[in-house]
């Protein structure tokens, strides 16, 4: 038993508006969210990378070549360039962990707005399809009864 296509109006009761994941994403977002996703961002970047490294190699050279009198960091050990580093970096570690946690989040909205974009897809290519079989279906009775009348 065949199954009757859905009249265009049911099919267009079913459809929901396509939402934009990211749209909805950001809207969710609390400011120190924002800011945490700006910080990820930025310092996962290679203008960040330059400015430490600017910083690390600048920072360095001072205290190695600068005459005695001007230097503030003793060589070789670089103990306040030491803990300036570390610092940042256990300010930073956490803050890429919330940052990255919610980009997870937001490519898991896509993925599942992608998902039900598939779905709704599927449907209608499903109901058009039942349109063409039904059409071809009228339209073989149609050549039928042509032949019927014209072989008579």
């Amino acid at each position: 038993m065949k199954h009757q296509p859905l009249p265009l109006a049911d099919l267009k009761k079913l459809r929901k508006a396509i939402r934009n994941a990211t749209v909805v994403h950001r809207e969710k977002l609390s400011m120190l969210d924002r800011a945490a996703i700006f910080a990820t961002e930025k310092v996962g970047s290679m203008g960040f990378f330059l400015i430490v490294a600017t910083w690390t190699v600048v920072w360095i050279s001072w205290n190695a070549l600068a005459p005695r009198g001007m230097r503030f960091d003793s060589y070789p050990a670089f103990v306040l360039w030491l803990f300036i580093s570390n610092m940042i970096q256990l300010m930073l570690m956490p803050l890429l962990l919330v940052g990255q946690n919610l980009l997870g989040r937001h490519s898991e909205a896509r993925a599942e707005a992608e998902f039900e974009l598939d779905l709704k897809s599927e449907r209608e290519i499903e109901a058009i399809l039942q349109h063409l079989e039904n059409q071809n279906e009228i339209l073989a009775r149609i050549e039928e009864r042509l032949e019927k009348s014209h072989g008579k």
